[in-house]
């Protein structure tokens, strides 16, 4: 009886032996593929992001960037900032490469910023009319504008007058025309209307004589 237990005992680890081998053989075939199956995926997820992030990755021009601002709902704040954007807007103007209705779409957008008064001044289809005038004659002259630069927030002078609050700032611009930089400050006045905004009332050059650098 004890050899036969002993027997059947030696004879049952053997194949326990046997069964764990096959077992610990077909774990390393699954743990195999797993990691090829792994790297496979990294390898096709490697090639297919940058074409599912392409749209999304797509760089905006500089009137898209412009026209993306809602001014209902994000409208400047401060007059520094109403002249920020004005300038942004008027960089597109004569910078960039225009359609008619980029024109009319960033006009629309300058005309958000104007006071009601400025607005009256000229009919819409004047107002573009003229616009597309100084556009064309500014870049037959080659020109560009390099850089432009508010006054500083602690600059700006604002008062009360005839019932209405005014802002009063500078900004000076540098209009670039081959290899000359011609540097100019424009005075920018801005009454606040009834929803408290700051809008353009007018604007002139602060001082009629412009300083001419070499644009190196």
């Amino acid at each position: 009886m004890k050899v036969n237990a002993y027997g059947e005992r030696k004879e049952a680890i053997g194949r326990m032996k046997k069964l764990t081998g096959n077992k610990g053989a077909v774990i390393f075939i699954i743990l195999v593929v797993l990691v090829v199956g792994y790297f496979y995926y990294l390898s096709n997820r490697s090639v297919s992001q940058p074409e599912e992030l392409a749209p999304e990755a797509e760089i905006m021009t500089a009137v898209q960037q412009v026209l993306a601002r809602d001014l209902e709902i994000n409208y400047p704040p401060t007059p520094r900032e109403v002249i920020k954007y004005y300038s942004e807007i008027t960089q597109c103007f004569y910078n960039e490469e225009l359609t008619d209705e980029d024109i009319y779409a960033l006009g629309m957008r300058a005309r958000e910023l104007y006071d009601t008064e400025l607005v009256a001044n000229q009919t819409e289809a004047d107002y573009i009319d003229s616009l597309k005038f100084d556009i064309q004659d500014f870049k037959s002259k080659k020109r560009t504008i390099a850089s432009f630069n508010p006054s500083s927030s602690l600059d700006v002078e604002t008062f009360s007058e005839d019932g209405y609050e005014w802002a009063r700032l500078y900004c000076h611009y540098g209009v670039k025309q081959g290899e000359l930089l011609f540097n100019s400050n424009m005075v920018f006045m801005l009454r606040k209307d009834e929803s408290g905004h700051y809008k353009i009332y007018g604007w002139q050059l602060a001082d009629k004589k412009q300083s001419i650098e070499s644009a190196e």
